[in-house]
């Protein structure tokens, strides 16, 4: 079981399942939202996520037709995107996770894109854009 919750300990969730996809994003998108050099994700499956607390403090934020950031509208948070074009699928921020996780092989993604500052320094996998689509 992976745990995890916001900041201010309001919104804590839980997943039955384990990460099926782990990846750093280096989009602008993710950048921004993140205030950092990229977002680190697992994806997880939808109907073996559920929140034990803090539903109600939910806000969303949708910055694409197709991908909404969840996050705690007390601290700030990011808790997961909501990405539509994979309904059987969330993407939850690892920097929520409590303690040790299992995390698959993970890779780069949007690498085009990244922080002119930062230097990728580990040998996982790069990709220009999404995986399947470079």
């Amino acid at each position: 079981m992976i745990k995890g919750r916001c900041e201010c300990a309001r919104v804590q969730y839980e997943i039955e399942g384990e990460l099926e996809d782990f990846c750093h994003c280096h989009c602008s998108i993710c950048r921004r939202l993140h205030g950092a050099a990229f977002a680190t994700w697992g994806g997880v499956a939808r109907d073996e996520f559920t929140y034990k607390s803090g539903e109600s403090d939910l806000k969303k934020y949708s910055f694409s037709e197709n991908a909404d950031s969840i996050f705690c509208g007390v601290c700030g948070s990011r808790i997961l995107v909501d990405f539509k074009p994979e309904p059987d699928m969330l993407y939850i921020t690892m920097g929520t996770v409590i303690g040790e996780v299992e995390c698959p092989p993970g890779f780069h993604q949007f690498v085009g894109s990244k922080a002119p500052w930062f230097e990728i320094c580990d040998d996982l996998p790069q990709h220009d854009e999404w995986p399947d689509e470079a």
